[in-house]
C-alpha cells in the first residue's frame, strides 16, 4: 500500500468515527428529550463507565505497549496463526478464561494479537472465552446452578465458540478474496 493511500484510508476511517460519534450524540440527545426522566441515570451510568475506562485503559495500553515490543510476531504466528490448530485454540481459550475485567479491556490485545499474525478464528475463541467462559465466574456457577449446569454449559460453549471462530473466519476469508477479484478487475478493466 502506498503512503498516500494509507493516509487517505486513515482519514477516511477517522471521519467514519466522528460520523458514528455525531450519531451516537444525535440519538442519546433524541432519546433524553423523549425520556427526560431518565437523564440523571444516563449521566450517572455514562460517568461510572468513563471513570472505569479512564482508570483501566491507560493500564492496558501499556501492557499491550509492551507486548508489542517483547512478543515478536513469530511467536504469535506459531501458537495462535493459522496453523496452530488444536493448540493455538486451546491456548486462546486459556488466555481468555484467565483475566477478569471487562470485555472492552480485551479487544486492544485482540487487534494487538490480530496485527501480529493470529488467526481471525483464534481471535473469535479468545474474545468469546474472555466474555462466556471465567475461572471465578464457573466457581460461582457450580455454587448456585450445581456441577452438571456448569459443565454442560461449559462444554456446549467452548463447542460453539469453536464453531462461531472458524465460521467468521470462513466469511471473512471469502469476503477478502472476493474483494481483491473486484479490485483486480477494477485495476484490469
Amino acid at each position: 500500500m502506498k503512503p498516500g493511500e494509507k493516509q487517505t484510508k486513515q482519514k477516511k476511517k477517522m471521519i467514519q468515527d466522528w460520523f458514528l460519534l455525531g450519531i451516537t450524540i444525535v440519538i442519546v440527545v433524541v432519546l433524553l428529550l423523549v425520556f427526560p426522566d431518565k437523564a440523571e441515570a444516563v449521566t450517572s451510568t455514562s460517568q461510572e463507565y468513563f471513570l472505569e475506562m479512564i482508570i483501566i485503559l491507560p493500564s492496558v495500553m501499556i501492557i499491550m505497549g509492551l507486548f508489542a515490543v517483547f512478543i515478536s510476531n513469530e511467536t504469535v504466528v506459531k501458537y495462535l496463526g493459522k496453523t496452530s490448530g488444536f493448540r493455538g485454540i486451546s491456548l486462546s481459550i486459556l488466555i481468555g478464561t484467565l483475566p477478569t475485567g471487562p470485555l472492552y479491556v480485551a479487544f486492544p490485545m485482540a487487534s494487538t494479537l490480530l496485527k501480529k499474525g493470529a488467526s481471525i478464528s483464534n481471535i473469535i475463541v479468545f474474545l468469546s472465552a474472555w466474555a462466556c467462559i471465567k475461572i471465578p465466574q464457573e466457581m460461582v456457577e457450580v455454587q448456585f446452578l450445581g456441577a452438571e449446569f456448569m459443565f454442560l454449559r461449559l462444554i456446549l460453549t467452548i463447542i460453539f465458540v469453536i464453531i462461531m471462530g472458524f465460521s467468521i473466519e470462513k466469511i471473512v476469508g471469502w469476503r477478502v478474496k472476493r474483494n481483491k477479484i473486484k479490485e483486480q478487475r477494477g485495476v484490469i478493466g
